[in-house]
């Protein structure tokens, strides 16, 4: 969620406005007469005053660094935000989620945050996954840009294990992003970057490939989420960091998940294979409508292609990505492709599916160790090249992949 800007402040009752010049010190002491405005019990007007006052300086780095530094406004802004309704009133509220929305965008202000209200991420969980709360997207936003930081993400996940007794929090949370108006107020599209965030830790990632709990199975169809890139974004981001663990490549792959066609069909175009060449691709890729759309958000698209690389880790796994015309669907794919940091790693997918197989004992790309100094100048040398490259080079064609084409 980008941050929430106003120019609206208020010049009665004491209060200064938004944009009236001061210097810092000043600045200080009157930022700290607005503690009392923002206690509950205050004259909702001026409350409201208070807190658009408080979102204006949300709005600008100095002004986040100044509130940093004022541990119980920071506090009364968290109450404000996550009291329990029909308190306070909803403009109040709604400002104070907004607050916090930009001040958690800062990874420099996290820790001031969190020291603040220390049960910040638990309080804002609950409200995040409340069918009834109205501010559950901006509860959802805050934990978004919190938990992009490993210290909190832990913490949220401690507050996910606690949060209810009976179902999980994690089964909460995934149930919440994949059930259509489950906040009839909220569209809670930002659940799905928190999931993302959550699933670069191992418990997490053990939660979602557990065969029995079918999570798996519930995310991939949001791949094709039209509503909103930040919660199709969301869960591409967390596939690819469950195709981190390829002891479960051959259950992703497999009949059970059936991951790959879901992760191609973003990728695909328009494009009229001959129909050899549509034999070989899965049913759900073939015969596509001559308005067929690919994935119009550059980092989506780069993280599908993240994700099926990884499923190429091992032998079985680069085979049968071969064995679904995966080739066909990326070499229409780099063609098309208009970001060169995109084309570059459709590329490498590309290179590793045409190319020779490793030596033998190298066969898991996941677990071959790169020397230190040749990583740095692999890093190095990747760089270069995408500052300099101009022109896609050609492609080598593809090799007849091996066995039946599934379908």
């Amino acid at each position: 969620m980008g941050e929430a800007k106003t120019g609206t402040g208020a010049s009665a009752d004491g209060l200064v406005p938004a944009g009236s010049p001061m210097p810092e010190a000043g600045l200080e002491t009157e930022v700290a007469k607005l503690l009392p405005f923002l206690e509950p019990g205050a004259r909702a007007d001026l409350q409201a005053k208070a807190v658009r006052h408080v979102l204006a300086l949300t709005g600008s780095g100095p002004g986040r660094t100044l509130l940093a530094g004022q541990a119980a406004l920071l506090r009364a802004l968290v109450d404000l935000a996550a009291a329990p309704a029909p308190a306070p009133a909803p403009a109040p509220a709604r400002d104070a989620a907004h607050a916090l929305v930009n001040l958690a965008a800062e990874p420099g202000l996290h820790e001031p945050l969190l020291e603040a209200e220390p049960a910040l991420l638990a309080r804002l969980l609950g409200r995040a996954l409340d069918p009834e709360w109205p501010w559950a997207e901006e509860a959802a936003a805050v934990l978004a840009n919190l938990s992009r930081e490993p210290a909190p993400c832990a913490a949220l996940m401690a507050a996910l294990a606690t949060e209810e007794p009976g179902e999980s929090g994690l089964e909460r949370l995934v149930r919440a992003l994949c059930t259509p108006d489950y906040n009839a107020r909220a569209p809670l599209h930002y659940l799905g970057p928190v999931l993302s965030n959550l699933s670069q830790r191992p418990a997490a990632r053990t939660f979602l490939l557990d065969p029995e709990r079918c999570v798996v199975q519930r995310l991939l169809p949001l791949t094709q989420f039209a509503d909103s890139s930040v919660r199709r974004g969301g869960v591409v981001g967390t596939l690819r960091n469950c195709c981190f663990e390829h002891r479960h490549h051959e259950w992703l792959l497999g009949p059970q998940v059936d991951i790959l066609p879901f992760l191609l069909l973003p990728l695909a175009g328009p494009e009229d294979f001959s129909e050899e060449e549509m034999e070989r691709l899965p049913v759900d890729l073939q015969y596509l409508p001559p308005d067929k759309q690919r994935e119009p958000d550059a980092d989506i698209r780069k993280m599908l292609i993240e994700a099926i690389m990884l499923l190429t880790a091992t032998a079985p796994g680069r085979q049968q990505v071969r064995n679904q015309g995966a080739y066909l669907i990326l070499r229409e794919l780099h063609s098309w492709e208009p970001e060169p940091d995109v084309q570059v790693t459709c590329e490498k997918l590309i290179q590793v599916l045409i190319g020779d197989e490793p030596e033998p004992g190298m066969e898991n790309l996941l677990e071959v160790q790169v020397p230190e100094d040749v990583e740095r100048q692999l890093q190095q040398l990747d760089q270069q090249e995408q500052h300099t490259r101009e022109q896609p080079e050609e492609l080598a064609p593809e090799p007849q992949a091996e066995g039946a084409t599934p379908t």
